[in-house]
């Protein structure tokens, strides 16, 4: 069983001490002692300084041995050398957490590795938990502990509340405290991981989801390091009924185009990030400001046990505050559903006229409240929708009894879940609202955002957990190895040839294909080791001396010694499978629209592999290539079922460890019944 001692020492210390704190008070380094004292602090606090006998009024230590007893946490304030001492001191006393502030480690150059080749020597020790370094510290604003050097705790009467926030981010707790005490929102905890040499964003947050306090976590991720206890931790949440939501940087494609395969370019660090957070049941916001808005949506919409669209219902009195939200709603995929004529009728009994539309627009007629509570009366029950968007305009700041109260008084009854778009400027209500967990929203973009992630969040739905990959050099096998590793999946008819004999008989009919057969070449068009169309024995011994010589033009010195002869099959639509291995979050497997245009369409889909056929059905639902291929305009519907086993089929080499990296482009989709074949493979192992 996994050591919990170390949560209540981190968290809820009934002793601290601080190692290295100054007497001045607005010193970085003494900042936690005033924050402590003006939090109302309860535990014993220990300043230690080996110059001074008071700090800030109270009597100090010299050193850490001259304590009169073993402190549930440390602070350690001091720099990157000294810190290191004070951590060993730490351990040798027994105290369970230590927090380090310093810098001058991985960032640091040689002298920074050899810091941090001596923490991490402490940490494996396992006799002491640290969190940092380059952590600015914590506050369980419950306790009244604000172990933080945090400025922002200058803030007077810090607001109180469920949310649980832990951030790589330590300048970024201030300003989501700031911004969610403007919305009305309150904390429960607030932790800076820092380096995460120790403790991890998942560590942390495992040791607040006991606390009765905490109903829902806020995450800030710079990276996904150490995604299995994130996962841990959010596979735990989800049994707690305690939501998540996530904000993750790295959204940029610039490491994406140094990949060799579409696969590596197209499933990304952040697109596998994607399915990641949503396979573990964590709401992904696009923006900041919507880290905090999603919060008390999260807790008034449960997680999806099957994939929801999103059918969302729309009442408002200013039809131009609601196009704004409507438009960021549709271009996030979310279904702006018109009422059926059954919901028509009920609007009529209430004295509710309805134009023809998709939104109920009730005009001036909405600022009162109760034609206003009778229409949302009448879209939470109706069984048309998941999420019902009240639109509030002018009368949100000047009278908000009016169209606001109806919000109010509706919150926690039965009903579909709802929330509020405030179109003008209108704090006193935001924060009324906010105050009754009224799920609120300031501006159309964090409101089509909040409500994206939340009607997407779904219970986490994570494969077991992948076997690591073997260790050794990496290689990429040729066509024809690749072929023979994807065992299960329909290859179109093909043999290998020597490329300086005449080709001879067939074993199956032209027309073909000839390429290069070289593992060295992935990217068989870009040198002119492809050529298509071959109809009889003549054109294929001009292309194999084709591809000799121009493959020797494009890469000098390089001779071809082997082509593939695939017999060419068409089929109503190309696409890609692949599978990837990322190195902290698992292997995924990915559908996209296939062909030497893959990356420039950038229509794809990511699961964390393997999958099942019910989400390998998904995601073909999900990529919009697919309406094509389902037989758009007139079209021969393709064979998608077939590409589902296929998708399934691939993503089970995620069980095999010295796969890195798998992909087919281009899998050719055969009409409906007849299957697909893959005309195409690279396959990257290491061994």
């Amino acid at each position: 069983m996994a050591d919990t001692g170390w949560h209540d020492a981190l968290l809820r210390p009934r002793s601290v001490a601080l190692v290295g704190v100054s007497d001045d008070p607005a010193k970085t380094s003494g900042r936690p002692l005033r924050f402590l004292k003006a939090a109302g602090f309860a535990g014993r606090i220990h300043p230690v300084n080996p110059n001074r006998d008071t700090v800030q009024g109270m009597p100090a230590f010299r050193h850490l041995s001259d304590l009169p007893e073993v402190p549930d946490h440390a602070f350690v304030l001091t720099g990157a050398d000294a810190a290191l001492d004070a951590l060993e001191q730490c351990e040798a006393m027994g105290i369970r957490v230590a927090t380090l502030l310093a810098t001058g480690f991985a960032e640091a150059g040689a002298a920074g590795a050899a810091n941090t080749g001596r923490l991490r020597a402490l940490v494996a020790r396992g006799r002491i938990r640290v969190l940092g370094p380059s952590s600015i510290g914590l506050a369980n604003l419950h306790h009244g502990m604000a172990l933080t050097a945090n400025a922002a705790f200058a803030e007077p009467e810090p607001p109180k509340g469920g949310l649980f926030v832990a951030s790589h981010s330590g300048s970024l707790i201030g300003a989501l405290m700031s911004r969610g005490k403007r919305k009305g929102l309150g904390f429960a905890s607030l932790v800076s991981v820092g380096g995460e040499l120790d403790l991890s964003i998942g560590d942390v947050c495992m040791a607040g989801l006991h606390d009765p306090a905490v109903t829902g976590f806020l995450l800030f991720l710079e990276h996904m390091g150490h995604a299995d206890r994130l996962r841990a931790f959010a596979e735990e949440a989800a049994r707690h009924g305690k939501p998540v939501a996530a904000f993750k940087l790295g959204r940029s494609e610039a490491a994406a185009e140094l990949a060799q395969s579409h696969t590596g370019a197209l499933a990304g660090e952040d697109a596998v990030a994607d399915a990641f957070l949503a396979a573990c049941g964590i709401a992904r916001v696009e923006g900041f400001e919507t880290l905090l808005e999603v919060a008390p949506l999260l807790s008034r919409v449960p997680p999806a046990t099957a994939l929801r669209r999103g059918r969302v219902g729309v009442i408002t009195t200013t039809g131009g505050g609601a196009a704004m939200a409507v438009d960021q709603m549709a271009a996030r995929g979310l279904d702006i559903v018109a009422p059926t004529e059954t919901t028509r009728a009920r609007l009529q009994e209430a004295g509710i006229e309805m134009e023809p539309g998709r939104i109920l627009d009730l005009t001036l007629a909405g600022t009162n409240y109760q034609v206003m509570r009778a229409a949302m009366d009448v879209f939470r029950s109706a069984p048309e929708y998941d999420y019902v968007q009240v639109c509030v305009g002018s009368s949100a700041r000047f009278n908000p009894d009016l169209a606001v109260q109806p919000a109010l008084d509706l919150i926690g009854t039965p009903g579909h879940p709802f929330g509020v778009f405030l179109v003008p400027d209108a704090p006193g209500a935001a924060q009324r609202l906010a105050g009754a967990g009224v799920p609120v929203f300031e501006d159309p973009e964090t409101c089509a955002d909040a409500v994206a992630a939340a009607l997407a969040r779904r219970h986490p739905n994570l494969p077991p957990p992948a076997p690591m990959p073997t260790h050794g050099a990496e290689r990429l096998l040729d066509e024809a190895e690749a072929y023979r590793r994807l065992q299960g999946v329909p290859v179109a008819d093909w043999v290998a040839l020597d490329a300086a004999m005449p080709p001879g008989d067939l074993p199956f009919p032209f027309p073909v294909v000839a390429k290069v057969l070289d593992a060295a070449i992935p990217h068989k068009s870009d040198v002119g080791g492809v050529h298509v169309g071959l109809k009889t024995p003549e054109d294929l011994a001009s292309a194999i001396a084709s591809i000799r010589a121009d493959v020797a033009r494009a890469m000098p010195g390089h001779a071809v010694t082997r082509v593939l002869v695939q017999r060419m099959r068409a089929g109503v639509g190309e696409v890609l499978v692949g599978l990837r291995r990322d190195p902290q979050m698992g292997p995924v497997v990915m559908l996209a629209a296939g062909g030497i245009f893959a990356e420039i369409t950038r229509d794809s889909v990511v699961r964390m592999a393997p999958v099942d056929l019910d989400t390998a059905q998904e995601m073909i639902a999900d990529l919009r290539y697919a309406r094509i291929l389902a037989g758009a305009r007139g079209r021969a519907p393709g064979d998608l079922a077939a590409l589902a086993e296929a998708i399934v089929t691939l993503s089970r080499l995620a069980a095999s460890p010295d796969i890195v990296e798998a992909e087919i482009n281009p899998l050719i989709v055969l009409p409906q019944g007849q299957g697909v074949v893959a005309v195409d493979a690279l396959v990257r192992m290491r061994s």
